[in-house]
């Protein structure tokens, strides 16, 4: 049997937030509704993980249509040469704080590459009322747009820019374990056949 475990995330309890200052004053918040990832992991020891997200940027949602044409645009994601943003992981760590772990991976944007550094809050693990192992993480971090070419900016008469430079990331994760699920089904078919 192997001792890889397979987790999907579970996309009804699951979202990638973003947040950046606008006008100095306040914050822009938004999300992208469409995500995936393969996850896998050394029995259940995260440290071991290797992930590989995909996000469709055309899904990006701030509630304002006329914004997301905008962020769609060349000025920003230029959805059109650019469909996809991608993270692959290089190496998860515990942190100091027992239940957390740094996350670092490769993030690319708009066909720039660069490593970052995020804070993984474990939630834990539990089963739900249908039998499902599932695993919680409340991942948090900020980059800077710039470094993936999202330079949009327009100069403020009071001093300063519209947008901030920095990015606050901010995604609530909730995984399903998958390779539980195809153990048993391994379990059910060799007794099956044992029976037979």
């Amino acid at each position: 049997m192997t001792n890889k475990t397979k987790w999907s995330i579970d996309h009804a309890h699951s979202e990638i937030a973003f947040k950046v200052r606008h006008l100095m004053i306040a914050h822009v918040r938004g999300t992208f509704k469409t995500f995936d990832a393969t996850i896998q992991t050394t029995h259940k020891d995260f440290t071991t993980a290797k992930i590989d997200l995909w996000i469709d940027v055309s899904s990006i949602n701030t509630g304002d249509e006329k914004r997301d044409m905008h962020l769609k645009s060349a000025d920003f994601f230029d959805v059109e040469h650019h469909k996809q943003i991608r993270f692959i992981s290089t190496s998860i760590k515990r942190s100091e704080e027992e239940e957390n772990y740094e996350l670092r991976g490769m993030l690319t944007i708009k066909g720039f590459s660069q490593e970052v550094v995020l804070d993984a809050e474990y939630g834990g693990i539990s089963i739900d009322p249908w039998g499902n192992e599932k695993a919680g993480f409340t991942i948090t971090g900020t980059i800077n747009k710039v470094a993936w070419g999202l330079g949009w900016n327009k100069p403020l008469a009071t001093g300063g820019l519209m947008l901030s430079e920095e990015v606050a990331i901010s995604c609530e994760i909730e995984l399903t374990n998958e390779g539980q699920k195809e153990m048993e089904m391994e379990q059910e078919s060799v007794s099956e056949k044992e029976m037979s």
